[in-house]
Protein backbone atom coordinates (compact mmCIF):
# COMPACT_ATOMS: atom_id res chain seq x y z
CA UNK A 1 0.00 0.00 0.00
CA UNK A 2 1.21 3.19 -0.83
CA UNK A 3 1.66 5.62 1.57
CA UNK A 4 -0.07 9.32 1.46
CA UNK A 5 3.60 11.18 2.03
CA UNK A 6 4.08 10.36 -2.06
CA UNK A 7 0.94 12.19 -2.64
CA UNK A 8 2.33 15.10 -1.30
CA UNK A 9 3.86 17.91 -3.43
CA UNK A 10 8.10 18.48 -2.30
CA UNK A 11 9.00 21.29 -0.97
CA UNK A 12 9.62 23.95 -3.87
CA UNK A 13 13.79 24.64 -3.93
CA UNK A 14 15.40 26.83 -2.18
CA UNK A 15 17.70 29.41 -4.46
CA UNK A 16 21.49 28.96 -4.26
CA UNK A 17 23.72 32.04 -4.68
CA UNK A 18 27.56 31.59 -4.86
CA UNK A 19 29.74 34.86 -4.01
CA UNK A 20 33.15 35.19 -5.61
CA UNK A 21 34.63 34.72 -2.45
CA UNK A 22 33.24 30.85 -2.36
CA UNK A 23 30.55 31.67 0.59
CA UNK A 24 27.36 29.71 -1.09
CA UNK A 25 23.64 31.43 0.38
CA UNK A 26 21.26 28.91 0.56
CA UNK A 27 18.34 31.50 0.43
CA UNK A 28 14.20 30.75 0.76
CA UNK A 29 11.09 32.80 1.40
CA UNK A 30 8.85 31.46 4.00
CA UNK A 31 5.45 32.92 4.87
CA UNK A 32 6.22 33.18 8.92
CA UNK A 33 7.08 36.02 10.46
CA UNK A 34 10.48 35.12 11.38
CA UNK A 35 13.62 35.29 9.07
CA UNK A 36 16.59 32.66 10.81
CA UNK A 37 20.50 33.35 9.12
CA UNK A 38 22.49 30.08 9.54
CA UNK A 39 26.25 30.24 8.98
CA UNK A 40 27.58 26.81 8.79
CA UNK A 41 31.27 25.75 8.99
CA UNK A 42 33.10 22.56 7.95
CA UNK A 43 35.32 23.12 10.98
CA UNK A 44 34.29 20.93 14.29
CA UNK A 45 37.27 18.91 16.42
CA UNK A 46 37.54 16.59 13.25
CA UNK A 47 39.91 19.30 11.94
CA UNK A 48 42.00 19.57 14.80
CA UNK A 49 45.04 17.48 15.75
CA UNK A 50 45.26 16.13 19.26
CA UNK A 51 47.49 19.13 20.40
CA UNK A 52 44.33 21.43 19.67
CA UNK A 53 41.59 19.13 20.38
CA UNK A 54 38.71 21.28 21.84
CA UNK A 55 40.01 24.89 19.69
CA UNK A 56 37.05 24.69 17.46
CA UNK A 57 34.49 24.95 20.56
CA UNK A 58 36.56 27.03 22.47
CA UNK A 59 36.46 29.54 19.19
CA UNK A 60 32.82 28.89 19.39
CA UNK A 61 32.68 30.87 22.65
CA UNK A 62 35.21 33.61 21.84
CA UNK A 63 33.19 34.80 18.78
CA UNK A 64 30.83 36.79 20.76
CA UNK A 65 33.16 38.27 23.02
CA UNK A 66 33.59 40.97 20.96
CA UNK A 67 34.85 42.32 16.99
CA UNK A 68 36.58 45.69 16.15
CA UNK A 69 33.52 46.94 15.24
CA UNK A 70 31.47 45.38 18.52
CA UNK A 71 32.04 45.82 21.99
CA UNK A 72 32.35 42.83 24.26
CA UNK A 73 28.59 42.18 25.43
CA UNK A 74 27.21 44.87 22.76
CA UNK A 75 26.06 42.33 19.47
CA UNK A 76 24.00 40.27 22.76
CA UNK A 77 22.58 43.57 23.84
CA UNK A 78 21.68 44.61 20.52
CA UNK A 79 19.69 40.91 19.76
CA UNK A 80 18.29 41.25 23.05
CA UNK A 81 16.83 45.32 22.88
CA UNK A 82 15.17 43.57 19.23
CA UNK A 83 13.36 40.36 21.07
CA UNK A 84 16.02 38.19 18.34
CA UNK A 85 17.76 35.17 19.41
CA UNK A 86 21.20 33.54 18.63
CA UNK A 87 23.29 30.81 19.44
CA UNK A 88 25.88 28.32 18.40
CA UNK A 89 26.88 24.55 18.45
CA UNK A 90 30.08 22.72 17.73
CA UNK A 91 30.45 19.14 16.79
CA UNK A 92 32.63 17.11 15.00
CA UNK A 93 32.07 17.53 11.54
CA UNK A 94 30.72 21.09 11.81
CA UNK A 95 30.08 24.74 13.83
CA UNK A 96 27.17 26.82 13.11
CA UNK A 97 26.17 30.10 14.33
CA UNK A 98 22.60 31.28 14.16
CA UNK A 99 19.93 34.55 14.62
CA UNK A 100 16.36 34.49 14.42
CA UNK A 101 14.88 38.02 13.94
CA UNK A 102 11.61 39.76 12.91
CA UNK A 103 11.28 40.03 8.95
CA UNK A 104 11.24 44.40 9.90
CA UNK A 105 14.93 43.76 11.55
CA UNK A 106 16.98 41.33 9.79
CA UNK A 107 18.81 43.82 7.20
CA UNK A 108 20.28 45.44 10.22
CA UNK A 109 21.11 42.46 12.46
CA UNK A 110 22.54 39.88 9.87
CA UNK A 111 25.47 42.28 9.64
CA UNK A 112 25.99 42.05 13.14
CA UNK A 113 25.78 38.31 13.18
CA UNK A 114 28.17 38.13 10.50
CA UNK A 115 30.77 40.50 11.77
CA UNK A 116 30.48 38.22 15.34
CA UNK A 117 31.63 35.54 13.05
CA UNK A 118 33.88 36.74 10.56
CA UNK A 119 36.09 39.44 12.44
CA UNK A 120 36.16 38.32 16.10
CA UNK A 121 38.79 40.05 18.10
CA UNK A 122 39.74 37.13 20.44
CA UNK A 123 41.58 39.43 22.75
CA UNK A 124 43.93 37.81 25.36
CA UNK A 125 42.32 39.04 28.62
CA UNK A 126 38.62 37.10 27.40
CA UNK A 127 40.63 34.16 25.94
CA UNK A 128 41.87 33.94 29.41
CA UNK A 129 38.31 34.68 31.39
CA UNK A 130 36.69 32.65 28.91
CA UNK A 131 39.56 29.62 29.46
CA UNK A 132 38.28 29.21 32.90
CA UNK A 133 34.57 28.61 31.64
CA UNK A 134 34.91 25.76 29.05
CA UNK A 135 37.53 24.62 31.84
CA UNK A 136 33.76 24.48 33.82
CA UNK A 137 32.42 23.18 31.15
CA UNK A 138 34.84 20.06 30.58
CA UNK A 139 34.03 19.51 34.32
CA UNK A 140 30.27 19.55 34.13
CA UNK A 141 30.48 17.08 31.18
CA UNK A 142 33.01 15.01 32.67
CA UNK A 143 30.86 14.87 36.10
CA UNK A 144 27.79 13.45 33.71
CA UNK A 145 27.46 9.91 33.81
CA UNK A 146 25.31 10.07 30.50
CA UNK A 147 28.25 11.54 28.79
CA UNK A 148 30.57 10.17 30.25
CA UNK A 149 29.08 6.61 28.98
CA UNK A 150 29.07 7.98 25.60
CA UNK A 151 32.26 9.48 25.33
CA UNK A 152 33.42 5.73 26.51
CA UNK A 153 31.22 4.13 23.64
CA UNK A 154 32.98 6.59 20.99
CA UNK A 155 36.46 5.45 22.45
CA UNK A 156 35.52 2.16 21.28
CA UNK A 157 33.73 3.13 18.46
CA UNK A 158 36.70 4.41 16.96
CA UNK A 159 40.28 3.31 16.86
CA UNK A 160 41.56 5.87 14.79
CA UNK A 161 39.09 8.90 13.63
CA UNK A 162 38.48 11.81 15.34
CA UNK A 163 35.03 10.77 16.18
CA UNK A 164 36.57 8.38 19.17
CA UNK A 165 37.88 11.98 20.55
CA UNK A 166 35.41 14.21 22.75
CA UNK A 167 34.26 17.74 21.06
CA UNK A 168 35.26 19.52 24.14
CA UNK A 169 38.49 18.42 23.96
CA UNK A 170 40.25 17.41 27.51
CA UNK A 171 41.20 20.17 30.19
CA UNK A 172 45.26 19.06 29.92
CA UNK A 173 44.44 20.59 26.12
CA UNK A 174 42.43 23.65 26.62
CA UNK A 175 45.03 24.98 29.68
CA UNK A 176 48.14 24.84 27.11
CA UNK A 177 46.23 26.77 23.89
CA UNK A 178 47.26 30.46 23.82
CA UNK A 179 44.80 33.09 22.24
CA UNK A 180 47.58 33.82 19.05
CA UNK A 181 47.16 30.02 18.18
CA UNK A 182 43.21 30.58 18.39
CA UNK A 183 43.46 33.66 16.28
CA UNK A 184 45.72 31.57 13.18
CA UNK A 185 42.91 29.00 13.86
CA UNK A 186 40.20 31.10 12.99
CA UNK A 187 42.22 32.87 10.17
CA UNK A 188 42.93 29.49 8.54
CA UNK A 189 39.77 27.57 9.15
CA UNK A 190 37.31 30.24 9.20
CA UNK A 191 36.96 30.82 5.20
CA UNK A 192 34.04 31.67 2.73
CA UNK A 193 34.73 28.73 0.65
CA UNK A 194 34.14 26.80 3.90
CA UNK A 195 30.84 28.36 4.68
CA UNK A 196 27.49 27.89 4.00
CA UNK A 197 25.30 30.84 5.18
CA UNK A 198 21.74 29.44 4.67
CA UNK A 199 18.86 32.05 5.59
CA UNK A 200 14.88 31.59 5.13
CA UNK A 201 12.06 33.79 6.60
CA UNK A 202 9.64 36.13 5.38
CA UNK A 203 11.65 38.34 2.62
CA UNK A 204 11.99 38.26 -0.95
CA UNK A 205 14.46 35.96 -1.86
CA UNK A 206 15.96 38.55 -3.41
CA UNK A 207 16.41 40.57 -0.44
CA UNK A 208 17.68 37.81 1.85
CA UNK A 209 20.37 37.02 -0.45
CA UNK A 210 21.45 40.55 -0.59
CA UNK A 211 21.64 41.15 2.95
CA UNK A 212 23.70 38.60 3.52
CA UNK A 213 26.18 38.70 0.39
CA UNK A 214 26.28 42.58 1.76
CA UNK A 215 27.70 41.01 4.78
CA UNK A 216 30.59 39.38 3.49
CA UNK A 217 31.36 41.75 1.24
CA UNK A 218 33.67 43.11 3.76
CA UNK A 219 35.61 39.31 4.30
CA UNK A 220 37.09 39.34 0.47
CA UNK A 221 38.67 36.75 -0.99
CA UNK A 222 41.06 34.91 1.25
CA UNK A 223 43.52 32.27 0.53
CA UNK A 224 45.04 30.89 3.51
CA UNK A 225 44.38 26.90 3.43
CA UNK A 226 46.42 25.47 6.20
CA UNK A 227 43.04 23.61 7.78
CA UNK A 228 44.39 20.27 9.70
CA UNK A 229 43.82 17.32 7.32
CA UNK A 230 42.14 14.41 8.89
CA UNK A 231 41.84 10.81 7.25
CA UNK A 232 38.92 9.94 5.41
CA UNK A 233 38.73 6.27 5.43
CA UNK A 234 36.29 4.59 7.48
CA UNK A 235 37.24 2.18 9.90
CA UNK A 236 36.42 -1.55 9.64
CA UNK A 237 33.30 -2.97 11.06
CA UNK A 238 34.00 -4.91 14.28
CA UNK A 239 35.70 -8.64 13.93
CA UNK A 240 34.51 -9.78 17.40
CA UNK A 241 32.92 -8.05 20.46
CA UNK A 242 34.80 -5.73 21.98
CA UNK A 243 34.50 -5.04 25.46
CA UNK A 244 34.94 -2.24 28.11
CA UNK A 245 33.47 -2.53 31.70
CA UNK A 246 33.66 0.46 34.26
CA UNK A 247 32.54 1.43 37.54
CA UNK A 248 31.02 4.47 38.78
CA UNK A 249 29.84 5.28 42.00
CA UNK A 250 27.86 7.88 40.34
CA UNK A 251 25.02 5.94 39.18
CA UNK A 252 22.43 4.11 40.42
CA UNK A 253 21.37 1.76 37.81
CA UNK A 254 23.81 -0.02 35.25
CA UNK A 255 24.36 1.55 31.82
CA UNK A 256 24.75 -0.39 28.48
CA UNK A 257 25.82 0.48 25.14
CA UNK A 258 26.35 -1.99 22.04
CA UNK A 259 27.89 0.44 18.92
CA UNK A 260 28.57 -0.76 15.24
CA UNK A 261 30.69 1.30 12.48
CA UNK A 262 28.12 1.97 9.58
CA UNK A 263 28.03 4.07 6.60
CA UNK A 264 28.34 7.89 7.31
CA UNK A 265 26.95 10.72 4.69
CA UNK A 266 29.67 9.58 2.41
CA UNK A 267 27.34 6.51 1.40
CA UNK A 268 24.18 8.34 2.04
CA UNK A 269 22.17 5.71 0.53
CA UNK A 270 23.11 3.14 2.76
CA UNK A 271 22.03 5.09 5.97
CA UNK A 272 18.05 5.70 4.77
CA UNK A 273 17.25 1.49 5.70
CA UNK A 274 19.61 2.01 9.41
CA UNK A 275 17.71 5.30 10.06
CA UNK A 276 14.97 2.67 9.74
CA UNK A 277 15.95 -0.09 11.45
CA UNK A 278 16.91 2.12 14.52
CA UNK A 279 12.97 3.10 14.79
CA UNK A 280 11.72 -0.21 14.40
CA UNK A 281 14.25 -1.11 17.38
CA UNK A 282 14.09 1.43 19.87
CA UNK A 283 12.57 4.47 18.85
CA UNK A 284 9.40 5.09 20.64
CA UNK A 285 6.89 2.92 22.81
CA UNK A 286 5.99 0.42 19.85
CA UNK A 287 9.94 -0.19 19.10
CA UNK A 288 10.66 -4.10 19.46
CA UNK A 289 13.34 -3.52 21.97
CA UNK A 290 11.06 -1.04 24.45
CA UNK A 291 8.11 -3.68 23.90
CA UNK A 292 10.12 -6.66 24.82
CA UNK A 293 12.98 -5.79 26.88
CA UNK A 294 10.61 -3.01 29.34
CA UNK A 295 6.95 -3.36 29.03
CA UNK A 296 6.61 -7.41 28.52
CA UNK A 297 9.95 -8.65 30.24
CA UNK A 298 10.78 -5.22 32.73
CA UNK A 299 14.56 -5.82 32.29
CA UNK A 300 15.36 -2.39 31.58
CA UNK A 301 13.99 1.26 32.61
CA UNK A 302 15.24 2.49 29.76
CA UNK A 303 16.34 1.58 26.08
CA UNK A 304 16.79 3.27 23.15
CA UNK A 305 18.53 3.45 19.41
CA UNK A 306 19.63 5.95 17.09
CA UNK A 307 21.73 5.97 13.44
CA UNK A 308 24.27 8.46 14.38
CA UNK A 309 25.07 9.77 10.31
CA UNK A 310 28.73 11.32 10.54
CA UNK A 311 30.19 12.47 7.79
CA UNK A 312 33.58 10.72 7.41
CA UNK A 313 31.30 7.08 9.10
CA UNK A 314 28.22 6.37 11.02
CA UNK A 315 27.84 5.10 14.20
CA UNK A 316 24.61 2.44 15.30
CA UNK A 317 24.38 3.21 18.68
CA UNK A 318 21.62 0.79 21.48
CA UNK A 319 22.05 2.46 25.05
CA UNK A 320 20.11 1.06 28.01
CA UNK A 321 19.68 1.57 31.60
CA UNK A 322 19.09 -1.21 33.79
CA UNK A 323 19.37 -3.34 37.12
CA UNK A 324 23.33 -4.70 36.67
CA UNK A 325 21.85 -8.20 37.33
CA UNK A 326 20.35 -8.33 34.08
CA UNK A 327 23.08 -6.89 31.87
CA UNK A 328 24.11 -9.87 29.99
CA UNK A 329 20.46 -11.36 29.43
CA UNK A 330 19.62 -8.29 27.79
CA UNK A 331 22.79 -7.67 25.89
CA UNK A 332 21.61 -11.39 24.57
CA UNK A 333 18.30 -10.31 24.25
CA UNK A 334 19.37 -6.99 21.54
CA UNK A 335 21.49 -9.70 19.73
CA UNK A 336 18.47 -11.64 18.90
CA UNK A 337 16.62 -9.07 18.18
CA UNK A 338 18.95 -8.29 15.65
CA UNK A 339 19.57 -12.53 14.04
CA UNK A 340 15.40 -11.47 13.82
CA UNK A 341 15.91 -8.71 11.58
CA UNK A 342 18.10 -10.05 9.69
CA UNK A 343 16.37 -13.04 9.20
CA UNK A 344 12.49 -12.54 8.66
CA UNK A 345 11.23 -9.83 6.86
CA UNK A 346 9.77 -6.84 8.87
CA UNK A 347 6.05 -7.40 8.52
CA UNK A 348 4.04 -5.00 6.19
CA UNK A 349 1.92 -2.94 8.90
CA UNK A 350 5.21 -2.58 11.13
CA UNK A 351 7.03 -1.24 7.60
CA UNK A 352 4.00 1.03 6.57
CA UNK A 353 4.19 2.53 10.09
CA UNK A 354 7.10 3.44 10.81
CA UNK A 355 8.13 4.58 7.20
CA UNK A 356 5.35 7.11 8.15
CA UNK A 357 6.14 7.76 11.89
CA UNK A 358 10.04 8.33 10.40
CA UNK A 359 9.05 10.19 6.97
CA UNK A 360 6.56 12.64 8.92
CA UNK A 361 9.36 13.14 11.40
CA UNK A 362 11.46 15.37 9.21
CA UNK A 363 9.07 16.31 7.28
CA UNK A 364 6.94 17.96 11.18
CA UNK A 365 10.90 18.71 12.28
CA UNK A 366 10.87 21.24 9.23
CA UNK A 367 8.47 23.80 9.18
CA UNK A 368 9.90 26.59 10.91
CA UNK A 369 11.95 29.07 9.36
CA UNK A 370 15.18 27.61 11.73
CA UNK A 371 14.22 24.39 11.45
CA UNK A 372 14.31 24.92 7.96
CA UNK A 373 17.61 27.01 7.60
CA UNK A 374 19.10 24.45 10.03
CA UNK A 375 18.62 21.57 7.26
CA UNK A 376 19.50 23.31 4.49
CA UNK A 377 22.70 24.50 6.05
CA UNK A 378 23.88 20.89 6.96
CA UNK A 379 23.61 19.51 4.16
CA UNK A 380 24.94 21.71 1.98
CA UNK A 381 28.21 22.13 4.69
CA UNK A 382 28.77 18.73 4.70
CA UNK A 383 28.09 17.24 1.48
CA UNK A 384 27.66 20.28 -1.09
CA UNK A 385 24.28 18.86 -2.22
CA UNK A 386 20.72 19.89 -1.19
CA UNK A 387 18.83 16.94 -2.53
CA UNK A 388 19.61 14.99 0.16
CA UNK A 389 17.11 17.33 2.27
CA UNK A 390 14.53 17.96 -0.55
CA UNK A 391 14.32 13.74 -1.34
CA UNK A 392 14.23 12.65 2.65
CA UNK A 393 10.65 11.45 3.27
CA UNK A 394 10.52 10.05 -0.27
CA UNK A 395 13.77 7.78 0.27
CA UNK A 396 12.45 6.84 3.27
CA UNK A 397 9.33 5.77 1.61
CA UNK A 398 10.89 3.95 -1.28
CA UNK A 399 12.35 1.12 1.14
CA UNK A 400 10.74 -2.17 1.44
CA UNK A 401 11.33 -5.06 4.00
CA UNK A 402 14.35 -6.61 1.90
CA UNK A 403 16.15 -3.45 2.15
CA UNK A 404 15.98 -3.50 5.63
CA UNK A 405 16.98 -7.10 6.12
CA UNK A 406 20.12 -6.50 3.63
CA UNK A 407 20.80 -3.93 5.76
CA UNK A 408 21.15 -5.92 8.76
CA UNK A 409 23.03 -8.69 7.28
CA UNK A 410 25.68 -6.11 5.91
CA UNK A 411 25.65 -3.37 8.99
CA UNK A 412 24.46 -5.28 12.28
CA UNK A 413 26.04 -7.91 13.05
CA UNK A 414 24.79 -9.66 16.30
CA UNK A 415 28.41 -11.44 17.32
CA UNK A 416 30.71 -8.32 16.07
CA UNK A 417 29.98 -5.28 17.84
CA UNK A 418 31.66 -2.64 20.53
CA UNK A 419 29.90 -3.07 24.29
CA UNK A 420 30.37 -0.70 27.37
CA UNK A 421 29.23 -1.48 30.24
CA UNK A 422 28.98 0.65 33.21
CA UNK A 423 27.73 -0.88 37.29
CA UNK A 424 27.12 1.24 40.01
CA UNK A 425 29.59 0.46 42.85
Amino acid sequence: MTSTLFKIAPAPAPTLHKLPNGLTIVAQQMPLEAVNLNIWLNVGSCVESDPINGMAHFLEHMVFKGTPQLKSGEFELLIEQRGAVTNAATSQDYTHYYITSAPKDFAQLAPLQLDVVLNPSIPDDAFERERLVVLEEIRRSEDNPRRRTFQQAMEVAFEQLPYRRPVLGPASVIEQLTAQQMRDFHASNYQPQAMTAAVVGNLPVEELIEIVAEGFSTLGSQTTNNKQQTTSNPEAAFKEIVRREYVDESVQQARLVMVWRVPGLKQLSETYPLDVLAVILGQGRMSRLFRDLREDRHLVSHIGVSNMSQQLQGVFYIGAQLPVENVAEVEAAIAQHIRTLQSELVTQAEMSRVRTQVANRFIFGNESPSDRANLYGYYHSLMGDLEPALTYPARIQSLDAEDLRIAAQQHLSPDAYGVVVVKPA
